[in-house]
């Protein structure tokens, strides 16, 4: 026995590597202990981005100018608060209470459209601190005890437990797709504990996925939330396609190990190939140049290889330990057997085929022509959300508001002044804040620039000691004129006044105490502004334009602050972000994207069915009814009029075209090894009965996690991405068991007159 079992191996190296991994058993259960200790302790590490900006290419303004916000000024709090059946009075009353709260830097209300409307109320509150201060949130709080007796709508940008948010409705989704997922294993099984194993392994496998995120720093939101279940859908064939295998194997083989290593063998390469066409679906992604889809596309490959690696070493050994608990819960199967189904499609030739082909032009321009959304707002919820509703009413009610910035080299407080005096002749423009136009008297701004005897009266101080200050911070800059021409010599009002802050906080600065009072009443509110208006390196200003985020209107406004301001600098130098440019980059970034895309992912798909079925026309086959069931899935949004995610598109018909053609290829090779035994008709009508369980399996399994997602996940991105993987699936499922036979018999002498052999010396006997 064991002289056969190395001749075996000699001539089999899958059938080496197999025994080996049986007999390790010991090490691996070791090795995924020590991995799952790993995982757990760095779960919590990892670093999960919510905004989708960031994921621009580099090259784009938005992505430039975000960098340089980042990397430069200070984000602080904001909240759009709404009361309604207010008169104005009152609304004025409430506005003087928050303006009143400590941290609250300023309230936005007045008598206009956009503020007042239909006796509703709209402020717009801005704070001194990040949304994940303490105190910052105390004090959003004390705005919601405010209005908390009026009919209110709130929209913060407190977002630092949003993950947490996500994560909690997705252990919903997640112990609801388990359920489900287990019913229709439990359906599609042969023994009730295979259930249990297939629990064991993929709770490691997803362990192993999440864990080791944290070596890629940081990820998506998006794909925080929806790899867990992503994975199950993707990768749960693995575990099912091998327990099969061994089961049996082990009615032909009574020692486990034996029965083990034959079918851990032969899984390994139907395996392997298998996940070829996810993976290739899921590295198109990564080419894009909108970086959410690497980041999806990495994290699900790493899904994929974690949960055959698992399925590959874990498996086995968990099957060793539980053989008699495989076999005592063996069952009948509990699916009907549908050949009656397959002949019906057999006789009934093309009446399936004509319908789809007569519907595939209109799915291909309806699914060209939908109405996707590139900005947050616009896109349509699939199940209520409080905080998006309170966005939408406040947008619904008062006229369109859009935030820009506009960034400049730093260090010319001149054109920063001309600039901002141009813009506020916009009538676009409702306010344009800037170092250059914030008042310190009726006849300075921060950026005016005073000499000592201004300086001394600003300041009610002494004008020796003014000069005093001058020569000190003359000598501190290197800026020699203090001493030169001292009376001659002017600085930025801005400037002197932060110097002055620091010299007095080192003691080096004494005032007498109505000078400290005046100075600390300015002094919060002037180191607030400066940490939002100037930079090392750029200064900005912040606008409130009276447009919509998207719209021609929107653009040709961006265009025309771009204009105003580059007359002051060289070209490239001035970056304009808001709102309306990322929803340009983002259309622009989808154009490029889409159509790459959908090309990569078809020709590697094309490519791996065409090694292996060896044929160009069934490949195409195959490869035509899957796309068109993409075409068919996003025909329904245009159909629906519904404003999904751009993202909705290029990620889900990568990773239906790169999951669903499994459906196909087990279909087709199922046919190709019943020709051999059979007629070509009856062998088409037991492929369909024999692909059932695994297609039905798969299947059932993607449309339920991704329904589960749509509607029980509060992100608009993350709803539409799982509803279109649900209805995708479930399409596919269709079509495959419907008219692939039919496309499959009608070109049967086409494929067998196109394939092409490949001849192959391994080095071992001839079967």
């Amino acid at each position: 026995m064991e002289t056969n079992r190395i001749k075996e191996e000699k001539g089999d190296p899958l059938l080496k590597i197999a025994s080996l991994i049986v007999r390790s058993r010991t090490l691996v259960f070791l090795l995924f202990a020590a991995a799952a200790v790993f995982c757990l302790l760095s779960i919590n590490k990892v670093r999960v981005n919510n905004d989708l900006t960031n994921y621009l290419p580099p090259q784009s303004e938005t992505r430039r100018g975000l960098s340089i916000m980042n990397e430069e000024f200070a984000a602080f709090a904001t909240m759009e608060v709404m009361i309604s059946n207010v008169t104005y009075e009152r609304a004025e009353e409430v506005s003087d209470q928050i303006s009143d709260l400590s941290h609250v830097t300023g309230v936005e209300f007045d008598n206009t459209p956009s503020h007042y409307v239909h006796a509703s109320a709209h402020y717009s509150v801005r704070f001194d601190g990040p949304a994940g201060d303490p105190e910052i949130k105390a004090q959003m709080d004390h705005v919601r005890g405010i209005v908390e007796p009026y009919d209110h709508y709130i929209s913060s940008t407190i977002i630092d437990n949003y993950s947490d948010q996500l994560q909690g409705e997705m252990s919903i989704v997640i112990l609801l797709a388990v359920i489900v997922i287990f019913a229709v294993l439990l359906l599609t099984s042969r023994s009730y504990f295979e259930v249990v194993i297939f629990a064991i392994v993929f709770v490691f496998a997803a362990l192993l996925n999440m864990g080791t995120n944290y070596l890629l720093g940081e990820i998506s939101v998006i794909t925080n939330t929806i790899a867990v279940i992503m994975q199950l859908a993707l990768a749960i064939d693995y575990a099912i396609i091998f327990a099969h295998r061994y089961q049996d194997a082990a009615e032909i083989e009574t020692d486990t190990k034996k029965a083990l290593t034959v079918s851990l063998s032969k899984s390994i390469a139907e395996i392997a190939s298998s996940s070829l066409t996810t993976i290739s679906g899921l590295v198109a992604l990564t080419l894009m140049q909108f970086r959410l889809g690497y980041d999806l596309g990495i994290v699900l490959s790493k899904g994929i290889l974690c949960s055959m690696l698992t399925v590959f070493l874990l498996m086995p050994g968990l099957i060793q330990l539980f053989p008699r608990a495989l076999r005592k819960t063996q069952h009948r199967k509990l699916l009907p057997n549908i050949t009656a189904f397959g002949r019906f499609l057999v006789k009934s030739r093309v009446a399936l085929v004509i319908p789809f082909l007569l519907l595939l032009p209109f799915a291909i321009y309806w699914s060209s022509n939908v109405n996707y959304s590139f900005s947050d707002d616009s896109v349509d919820e699939l199940i209520y959300s409080e905080t998006r509703e309170a966005a939408h009413k406040i947008n619904d009610t008062f006229a369109p508001n859009s935030l820009v910035v506009v960034l400049v080299p730093s260090g010319n407080y001149d054109a920063e002044e001309a600039i901002l005096r141009d813009y506020a002749d916009i009538p676009e423009i409702k306010s344009a804040t800037g170092l250059a136009n914030i008042e310190i008297d009726d006849s300075h701004v921060l950026t005016s620039r005073v000499g000592p005897r201004e300086f001394s009266e600003i300041l009610d101080i002494d004008l020796e000691k003014a000069k005093l200050l001058f020569t000190a911070y003359g000598l501190e800059k290197k800026e020699y004129g203090t001493i030169t021409a001292p009376d001659e010599y002017k600085a930025p009002l801005v400037d002197l006044f932060l110097y002055v802050f620091e010299k007095i906080d080192q003691g080096a600065v004494q005032l007498s105490a109505e000078q400290q009072e005046t100075l600390l009443s300015l002094r919060g509110s002037l180191e607030t502004g400066v940490a939002q208006l100037r930079g090392e390196h750029y200064n900005r200003f912040i606008l409130t334009a009276a447009v919509p985020a998207t719209g021609d209107e929107s653009v040709s406004l961006i265009e025309l602050l771009r204009e105003k301001a580059q007359a002051h600098y060289e070209e490239g130098e001035v970056l304009v972000v808001g709102d309306v440019t990322s929803s340009r980059d983002l259309e622009n970034s989808y154009k490029s994207d889409s159509k790459l895309i959908s090309f990569l992912t078809i020709g590697f798909v094309f490519l791996i069915l065409l090694f292996t079925f060896k044929t160009p026309i069934g490949a195409a086959v195959l490869v035509f009814v899957i796309q068109g069931s993409i075409w068919l899935n996003f025909s329904f949004p245009y159909l629906t009029g519904t404003r999904c995610s751009f993202v909705t598109n290029m990620i889900v018909s990568a990773i239906q075209m790169g999951a669903t053609i499994d459906y196909a290829i087990v279909l087709n090779s199922r046919y190709q090894g019943l020709k051999a035994l059979h007629p070509k008709r009856e062998a088409m009508a037991l492929a369909v009965n024999e692909a059932f369980p695994t297609i039905v399996t798969s299947g059932a399994i993607m449309s339920v996690a991704g329904f589960l997602i749509a509607f029980r996940i509060s992100d608009v991105y993350v709803g539409h991405i799982g509803l279109a993987v649900g209805r995708g699936a479930l399409i596919s499922v269709i079509l495959v068991m419907t008219v692939l036979p039919q496309l499959l018999l009608l070109f049967d002498k086409w494929i067998e007159k196109t394939t092409f052999r490949i001849h192959m010396n391994t080095g071992g006997d001839e079967p």
